[in-house]
């Protein structure tokens, strides 16, 4: 269920801090006062959780359905789980280097090397791995980061917008919650349950013990 998954991974809160509010009517005089910020390490914990859920997903696959095709032209269980693996080497490329536009960034020799790393033959084992090692490196890294360094922009490819590093960095998670959909329709077709859905399940099943 679709809507298990999401509630899951929102693991972050709302974070902003009213000290007093100016009312429609002239009621109340001053303005909020403050607002906290959703920083690195808040980034980093909600990436966590989310690759956390990656990996239990990709645990429950069998290793004897990794070469499952859903349709064609989509990528192998052992292939889309390679490829969100190492996804992150793109925002790494862009912002540990400090990139401050995306005017002529070289996506094809990005596409190329992670098309490489995508063939390449892993066992089960060995993916899992790369999903635990590149994730918390990126995690990391994230939680170190500065207001100064979110808020920054980067120019788009098109040379006119632009976004700030907060946005793409958010964009990380969104990316492989979209695979990870993928998956557990997979999952679905494979005839698997997938975790999150047993899980609200069973909450759903002790609540209704403890009102019975």
């Amino acid at each position: 269920m679709a809507e298990n998954e999401i509630a899951s991974d929102e693991s972050w809160k709302p974070r902003i801090e009213v000290g007093s509010l100016q009312k429609r009517g002239g009621d109340y005089d001053s303005e909020v006062t403050s607002m906290t910020v959703y920083g690195g390490k808040d980034l980093a914990s909600a990436f966590r959780t989310v690759r956390k859920n990656t990996i239990q997903v990709a645990q429950d696959i069998p290793e004897s359905k990794y070469g499952f095709v859903a349709a064609p032209d989509v990528r192998s269980v052992a292939r889309m789980l390679t490829h969100v693996a190492i996804s992150t080497r793109l925002s790494e490329e862009v912002h540990k280097k400090r990139l401050t536009t995306m005017v002529g960034f070289d996506f094809f020799g990005m596409m190329d090397r992670f098309n490489a790393e995508e063939t390449k033959t892993r066992s089960k084992a060995e993916i899992l791995e790369l999903l635990r090692t590149e994730g918390e490196q990126f995690a990391a890294w994230m939680e170190t980061l500065a207001p100064e360094f979110l808020s920054e922009m980067v120019t788009e490819p098109d040379g006119k917008s632009a976004k700030s590093r907060f946005e793409r960095l958010l964009g990380v998670k969104e990316h492989e919650m979209h695979h990870r959909a993928q998956l557990m329709l997979i999952e679905r077709q494979l005839g698997i349950v997938p975790h999150l859905t047993r899980q609200f399940n069973e909450r759903v099943a002790q609540m209704r013990a403890a009102r019975a």
